[in-house]
Formats: structure tokens, C-alpha cells, sequence
């Protein structure tokens, strides 16, 4: 037995560990053909190929022709090689989630990243029953698929909100992005929580509409409050809502400090008052973009979600198991 005299050990070097290949074999090749016929007879706008383990991208690129493809997996280490192949990527990070979760994931991040238009076709080809084992094909309008969000996306969100009130309010968002008033586009801001220290740091544009109500009249559990939400957004400023979803105040200009925050190209004032509020204090801030009618959920000074304004309600759905009934095959 050898003797380290004056030094400790030598480091215990662990071998790296080997990912395991998605292999291209027949059983995956037949079903991305499949997939590829699919896509082109229905005039897809992208092939969405979602897998466990690296594969043969270079086979992938050749076999899809000229169709637009859109590599999904949970890590970058197992997408190396795909975007040198010509393939789009998208990163899922979501190792435990259900397919049908890893699916809306993927379509939410291309059409963030701006490689799928929200209206797009997409024809997706996974591991739907197998692991490893790719064996499922689906033809995804996006416009439905996406319109149905789950509330899971909301409760990863860290903060002292209660979710209910968030889910509200993000409802709201979406409904005004998608609508406008009266045909027009609508861009507006919520601030939503830390009530008392937001308030410190907003002044009126001018007229409150809500001012001499009393709380139950600026509840956003009220259909017809947030009804009458929708008929002032236009108006300049933000609305101030409480934990519990009271509208506190309307048409209120921030004044958060903007120093030391970064936003993407093309976000104008309503972001970067959102992005500033939200990093002096633990609010929440949502906004609707005048242009296009997008939400996004400000923490910290950063984007956490954001929301598209599809065509369809958009409707919030938990996880649903139905056990199977007792003595059933």
C-alpha cells in the first residue's frame, strides 16, 4: 500500500458519464418518416423531434428534405451537434415533467425564441408510451394546444403572490393582449403584490377610476370588475392590485429606479417600469404589449413567462388522473 507522506490524497477521478444514445434504428425511422410524410402533406410549418439521448442529426437534416425541424431535449449535452446540423434547439430542462407537459413546453420556447409563429402547424414525433423509444405522432395546431396552459407553470413561480390571485390577473392580460378594445390593440400594466411599498413608488396620471369604491366593488373575482378593467386599460398608467386581487388603484405612473436592468430589443417604457418595479420590490409586474398583444410576468427586473395572445381562451387546467375502476383489464 503506497504512503502520501506530507501531502494529502490524489483526487478520486470519476469516469464521465456516457448519455445514452436515442439510436436511429429502424423502430425510429419509421416513425420519422412517418412524421416527415405528415408534415409535408399537410403543409406543416416545422417538425418538432423531441428525444432522450443524442442522436444522428446529420440523419435527421437528410431525411426531413426541406422541412424546418425543431430539436427538443431536456439538457444542451444531449442536443451537441444538432444546430452544426442545421437543426433549430430548443432546451426543456424538464426531466420528470409528462410528455404531454415537455410538448407545450417546447412549442412555448420555439415560438419565444421566435422559431414558430404562434398560428403555426407543427407535426411532432416522441416517446409518447416507451421511454427511449420513439413511437408517438401528433399534428399540433398550435393556437389550441398552447391556448391550454396549467396552472403548474404559474405555482413554479416563487413569490408571496397567492396563485389564485396571479392566475387572475394573468387571465386578465391575455383576454385584453387578445381582444384590444373596440378592434384596437391594448398595452397596459398590473402590479400585483407588496402593495403598500409599490404605492410609495407610483403617483395618479390623472383621474382613478376606481377611487370611492369600496373593496368588494374592485375585486377581480368580479366578472363585471374585470369587465370594467378592460373599458379603462387603455387609459394611461398601472394598475396596483393587492394580494387578494383588489384592484388598490388605476391609471398610476411607476416611478422605480431603472439602473442595472437589461431588456430585450424593442420592449419600451411599460416594460422597463414593469422590469424596475418588480426589482425594488417582491411584485409581481404583468404586461401587455400594445404591438402584439404578448404578456409577460416580470420578477426581480426579469422576464419570467411569457404569454402569447393566441386566438383561443385560454384555459387553465391542473393535472387530471382518473384511477381505473376496480376490476378493469
Amino acid at each position: 500500500m503506497g504512503v502520501h507522506s506530507g501531502s494529502l490524497p490524489p483526487p478520486l477521478i470519476r469516469p464521465p458519464v456516457r448519455m445514452k444514445q436515442q439510436r436511429f434504428n429502424d423502430q425510429f425511422a419509421s416513425m420519422y418518416e412517418l412524421a416527415v410524410k405528415l408534415s409535408k402533406q399537410a403543409d406543416a410549418d416545422a417538425l418538432l423531434v423531441m428525444l432522450e439521448g443524442p442522436t444522428d442529426w446529420e440523419e435527421l437534416r437528410k431525411r426531413a428534405g426541406r422541412e424546418k425541424i425543431l430539436a427538443a431535449a431536456d439538457s444542451e449535452e444531449v442536443l451537441e451537434g444538432a444546430t452544426e446540423a442545421g437543426l433549430a434547439t430548443v432546451v426543456l430542462e424538464l426531466q420528470d415533467a409528462p410528455v404531454f407537459e415537455k410538448l407545450t413546453q417546447a412549442l412555448l420556447e420555439g415560438v419565444a425564441d421566435e422559431i414558430l409563429d404562434p398560428n403555426s402547424e407543427v407535426v411532432a414525433v416522441y416517446s409518447g408510451f416507451d421511454p427511449g423509444t420513439i413511437d408517438s405522432i401528433s399534428f399540433i395546431r398550435l393556437d389550441e394546444h398552447l391556448g391550454r396552459l396549467t396552472a403548474r407553470d404559474l405555482r413554479q413561480i416563487e413569490t408571496s403572490v397567492p396563485l389564485e390571485t396571479l392566475k387572475c390577473v394573468v387571465d386578465l392580460a391575455v383576454d385584453i393582449g387578445r381582444e384590444g378594445r373596440e378592434g384596437k390593440p391594448v398595452g397596459t400594466l398590473f402590479v400585483v403584490g407588496d402593495t403598500r411599498k409599490v404605492l410609495t413608488q407610483s403617483h395618479p396620471a390623472g383621474y382613478d377610476p376606481v377611487k370611492g369604491y369600496g373593496r368588494k366593488e374592485r375585486s377581480l373575482a368580479d366578472a363585471r370588475v374585470r369587465e370594467a378593467v378592460k373599458e379603462v386599460a387603455p387609459l394611461d398608467g398601472a394598475f396596483i392590485v393587492s394580494p387578494d386581487g383588489t384592484v388598490e388603484k388605476a391609471c398610476q405612473i411607476v416611478n422605480a429606479d431603472h439602473v442595472n436592468i437589461t431588456l430585450s430589443k424593442g420592449l419600451g417604457s411599460r416594460h422597463w417600469a414593469a422590469a424596475a418595479i418588480s426589482k425594488d420590490t417582491n411584485a409581481i409586474a404583468v404586461t401587455v404589449s400594445e404591438s402584439n398583444g404578448t404578456v409577460r410576468l416580470f420578477k426581480k427586473g426579469e422576464v419570467i413567462l411569457r404569454v402569447e395572445p393566441f386566438r383561443l381562451a385560454m384555459k387553465w387546467k391542473d393535472f387530471e388522473y382518473e384511477p381505473p375502476s376496480v376490476g378493469s383489464d
